[in-house]
């Protein structure tokens, strides 16, 4: 693992983002990526994912919006699906707390390091 110093200023600003992108394989490329934007500790959490496929982001949920947002015409249908499901919608706005609070203690630790006490850069490497 590198230093945080030697990756030039290394700032988490604003908010600490944990991102986590799985990546399908097989034949088509596609690829989902999950992002929780912590602000203020887990007071405000933002949860965000996102469906792409041949680099073009086609659909999103946010969890501020509680809903899918077609990013493309093409992902216009996928997100008018997965909205009038309401099973759905009951998982993914449950993802703020099983997937964002809960794994927040495990990078709280790297987050609050990384942007050192004042918020100016990294205190230590470990």
């Amino acid at each position: 693992m590198l230093c945080p110093a030697a990756m030039g200023s290394g700032r988490i600003l604003g908010a600490g983002a944990v991102l986590v992108a799985l990546v399908v394989l097989g034949a088509r490329p596609e690829m989902v990526v999950a992002e929780c934007h912590y602000l203020n500790g887990t007071e405000r959490v933002r949860f965000l994912d996102r469906y792409i496929h041949n680099r073009q982001q086609l659909v999103h949920y946010d969890s501020d919006m509680e809903h899918y947002v077609a990013d493309t015409e093409l992902g216009k249908p996928i997100a008018d699906n997965w909205n009038s499901q309401p099973e759905e919608m009951e998982r993914r706005r449950g993802e703020v707390n099983r997937f964002c609070r809960y794994n927040y203690k495990v990078y709280e630790h790297f987050i609050l390091t990384r942007r050192g006490a004042t918020g100016t850069g990294p205190t230590r490497c470990w």
